[in-house]
């Protein structure tokens, strides 16, 4: 549908097609219909689908009309998530409304200095596009006036949540008069959102735009496996290098990496900038204009320039490190192909991040599709999601290999049993450990050739075919604690009872009390054989006191 058929005003429609435009989006053909009648929309679409002529169209034709309140302050209020968005919202503005008489537009961003940004609120200003964090700084000094406004526009609004903006935005829209009309545009209407939605519109229609990118779309996918960050370096720098790519943003996760990524693409030779959060606002619009001039060919960037950056020369998108939420995937990628241009997207993954590409593919409802470069194959297999615990058994009979089945060893035919020893009785501080190696006689110890059990059914179960060695006929043992000692044949000792191990108890202290120096006794004086005094004997033979004395300064 052409815009001639929306109901514009010559005067807008003369605008529009004189910035190229003949064509509606679907987005536009749904939305500037419905916004002209004054009622508040929700619109659902995807990035680069044209809302921002959607929702300024119509309000820019409003203002064709008088005023019903006299003061200096905005009629329209845009609120963005982003400054690069809201910078690119009023040049819009400013070019659908070239041609109306004294049509006025500020931008309020952080970043920039106030002064410009005070000046222009101090004259009659038709359109406000602003961050929610600015436009509240002007609000407490008193410098915008609501009085006359007509239209609040919240330009992705899932974005502007997901940053922490509710409470500046629930804010913003109490000092709004209660009479105009709401225009909510979103990438999702659920959730969150939605209940926002619910509390700032009234009767609202509501519009849903297909909000994944199709088949058909003209943004190629590509997916690289990597096996380490030097492995990402080396396929960025290969892809850099193809003579396809005439300007490229790359996206990194953190503000650190990005200009580590920038200095290290600078240091080979690569026309870079990098563009984060951090950066002053100044830096920013220097950094865009030079990607828009076309001198810069590699912009490396946070999520803040996932949505705003309109730039015609972008080629590729290369995700150098994968977004943690799908739909800053769908962002992302939405910086090339724009306007029915065609574009590539390519996006490293780590060997265990494929649960993050199920992810992306999942809400998209497109496959990606793994490629590899000639040279820079990777060496590891990637886990498909969640990977496999290292030296668990996989069962045969279960096709993804249960981890709840039991496990078989050697040649048993049937399963161990657990479930049938006998009562330990009223041992004291559960000293009674059951079987122990070195206090069971040498006659109670299962041989290969005996029936495997239970090792108490067996000890139970008497003499068998198997012949046994008695105590006279096993060689002398010597116990560490007493090498030297002769050997003396071991009577049958219960190893299972109370009284056995408060012997071996009693035996311990007397081989402890008759060692030398025990661990703890650091500078102690004390011989072997004399007992260690505690108290505020000086420790190491200095003249520092005890652990008292120490902390009473």
């Amino acid at each position: 549908m052409s815009f001639s058929e929306l109901g514009l005003d010559p005067l807008i429609l003369k605008s529009v097609l004189a910035a190229g435009y003949e064509n509606a989006t679907p987005v536009q053909t749904l939305a500037i219909p419905a916004a002209l009648t004054g009622g508040d929309l929700l619109v659902s679409s995807h990035t680069g689908s044209g809302k921002t002529a959607a929702f300024l169209l119509p309000s820019i034709q409003r203002m064709l009309a008088e005023p019903t309140v006299k003061s200096m302050g905005p009629r329209v209020l845009v609120l963005t998530p982003t400054r690069e968005l809201a910078l690119q919202v009023e040049k819009a503005a400013m070019t659908y409304g070239k041609d109306m008489r004294r049509f006025r537009t500020a931008c309020l961003v952080g970043g920039a200095p106030y002064g410009l940004q005070l000046k222009r609120l101090s004259q009659p200003v038709d359109i406000v596009v602003a961050t929610p964090g600015r436009l509240i700084d002007h609000l407490e000094r008193g410098k915008i006036d609501f009085s006359r406004l007509e239209v609040l526009v919240l330009d992705e609004a899932d974005r502007m949540l997901d940053m922490g903006f509710v409470d500046d935005i629930k804010a913003i829209a109490a000092r709004c008069p209660k009479e105009r009309q709401t225009l909510l545009f979103s990438a999702t209407l659920d959730g969150v959102v939605g209940n926002l939605a619910r509390e700032l519109t009234r009767d609202a229609q509501r519009i849903e735009i297909e909000a994944v990118p199709h088949k058909e779309s003209k943004i190629e996918q590509r997916l690289l496996f990597a096996d380490n960050m030097d492995h990402k370096n080396r396929l960025l720098d290969a892809l850099l290098r193809d003579v396809e790519m005439t300007q490229a943003i790359v996206f990194a996760s953190t503000k650190r990496s990005t200009e580590e990524i920038s200095d290290l693409l600078s240091e080979s030779g690569f026309a870079s900038d990098a563009l984060h959060g951090d950066m002053q606002q100044g830096q920013r619009n220097r950094a865009l204009q030079r990607l828009r001039e076309g001198r810069t060919k590699v912009l490396v960037a946070t999520d803040v320039a996932a949505r705003g950056i309109d730039v015609a020369g972008i080629s590729h998108v290369i995700n150098f490190d994968l977004p943690r939420q799908a739909e800053d995937y769908v962002h992302r990628i939405g910086r090339t192909g724009r306007a029915g241009r065609t574009g590539i997207a390519v996006s490293f993954a780590g060997m265990r991040e494929g649960g993050l590409v199920k992810n992306i593919e999942r809400y998209t409802g497109n496959r990606i599709e793994v490629h590899t470069l000639p040279g820079l194959e990777p060496t590891q297999k990637p886990s498909s999601g969640r990977p496999a615990a290292a030296g668990r058994p996989r069962s045969n009979n279960s096709p993804r290999g249960g981890f709840g089945e039991k496990r078989s060893f050697g040649d048993r035919s049937e399963p161990r049993s657990y479930g049938d020893r006998p009562p330990r009785g009223d041992s004291r501080d559960n000293r009674d450990r059951g079987y122990r190696a070195d206090a069971r006689p040498a006659a109670d110890r299962p041989r290969s050739g005996a029936p495997r059990g239970n090792r108490f059914e067996q000890a139970a179960r008497g003499p068998s075919d198997v012949p046994r060695v008695t105590a006279e006929q096993r060689p002398p043992q010597h116990n560490d604690a007493y090498r030297g000692a002769a050997a003396a044949p071991k009577p049958e000792v219960n190893g299972n009872s109370v009284e056995y191990w408060e012997k071996r108890e009693r035996e311990a202290k007397a081989a402890k009390a008759s060692t030398g120096r025990s661990y703890g006794d650091r500078g102690n004086s004390a011989r072997p054989g004399q007992p260690r005094s505690y108290g505020n004997e000086n420790r190491g033979g200095g003249n520092r006191v005890g652990v008292r004395g120490r902390f009473k300064d």
